[in-house]
């Protein structure tokens, strides 16, 4: 078996959890390199992990030739750039998620992509409903829900409006860009059941105006609270909440679907799937069988597509793109006050 050689650029809180030990717990698999945002960060993550290099220059580490693939865990920002530069240079890319700043950026990434498609590319996927998902799919094709009629999401957190802590990187435009909360990773995972929007109409509202990020000040222009109706390719209308101003909401993390038939209701919260039809009093708890899919084997998924063991699941750039399309047309909704119709015409 072919020893694979990895790079790590950006070594975040998830790059930590999840990639660097699930990689070097993989059989002939090496990270080799790291560079983070500065020297001692990038020093500290490898001593903490055992990395035997470290870079000061991300584009050093792309071009080193004993590096087969590149796992990017930095913020939006900079996906775009290295994930071009680590094709370009012949590696394979395993990006964290949001895929881009917008769509523009994500069309690119996957343009790029498809001049080298014997190299694989990634996107960390959207886990929450992992345990769910092989279930609610199996329900919603057997035909149990009728016809698909509507979709409620809700989530949002449980504290009030904080005016005093520091901005976030999530909360500022020039590092995430139009994603928003946590809308991209619950608007993919619902694709996952029902397919993607065909157009969409938004309202935002922010109540910060300015917050300080690393000693500076900033405009707050990302949403702190987002409606969104959504009308979907399987007929149902999906009516989406997020906010991070519902102080003491308990009920704030959860997925209902409503067809002529039956309901089905998760509880992200809970992780409790539950379903009634029309001959139900109540809601009965589903334990969903295992599944392969079931859990997060992202590391191993990509590691499996370089040796041709397997293709990509979850999430490949062509699904990325899509969901970025759908969070520049909220955005483009909730700025101008009109209904966006889906994919977009960035050619406008």
């Amino acid at each position: 078996m072919k020893q694979i050689n990895v790079g790590i650029i950006g070594a975040g809180a998830n790059t930590k959890l999840h990639h660097i030990p699930k990689l070097q717990a993989l059989p002939n698999v090496s990270i080799t390199a790291v560079c983070n945002r500065s020297e001692a960060s990038s020093e500290k993550v490898a001593k903490e992990f055992g990395i035997r290099r470290i870079f000061t220059n991300w584009q050093e580490l792309v071009e080193d030739e004993d590096i087969d693939a590149i796992v990017i865990g930095t913020w939006p920002y900079m996906h775009e750039i290295i994930t071009n530069a680590a094709l370009l240079s012949g590696k394979h890319v395993l990006c964290e998620a949001r895929m881009a700043m917008n769509a523009e950026q994500a069309h690119e990434m996957n343009r790029t992509s498809k001049c080298f498609p014997h190299l694989v590319t990634q996107i960390v996927p959207a886990p929450f409903t992992f345990p769910f998902d092989q279930e609610i799919q199996s329900i919603i094709s057997s035909g149990k829900l009728g016809d698909l009629l509507a979709v409620n999401v809700t989530f949002n957190s449980d504290t009030f409006l904080n005016t005093s802590s520091e901005m976030t990187w999530r909360e500022n435009i020039e590092l995430s860009g139009l994603n928003t909360m946590m809308m991209g990773i619950v608007y993919e995972s619902i694709c996952r059941w029902f397919g993607h929007a065909k157009s969409v109409m938004a309202q935002s509202a922010t109540f910060n105006k300015v917050k300080v990020f690393e000693g500076q000040p900033k405009a707050i222009e990302i949403p702190e609270h987002l409606n969104i109706i959504a009308e979907l390719h399987c007929g149902a209308l999906a009516q989406m909440q997020f906010s991070s101003v519902t102080g003491l909401l308990e009920h704030n993390q959860e997925i209902s679907i409503h067809g002529s038939e039956g309901t089905l209701h998760l509880d992200l919260k809970e992780n409790c799937l539950r379903f009634g039809d029309k001959n139900s009093k109540e809601l009965t708890k589903i334990t969903p069988q295992e599944h392969k899919y079931n859990k997060w084997r992202v590391e191993e998924e990509f590691i499996g597509a370089i040796r041709g063991q397997e293709k990509i699941k979850f999430t490949s750039f062509d699904e990325g793109v899509r969901y970025m399309e759908f969070t520049e047309a909220v955005a483009i909704s909730s700025r101008k006050g009109i209904k966006v119709d889906l994919p977009l015409n960035l050619n406008k």
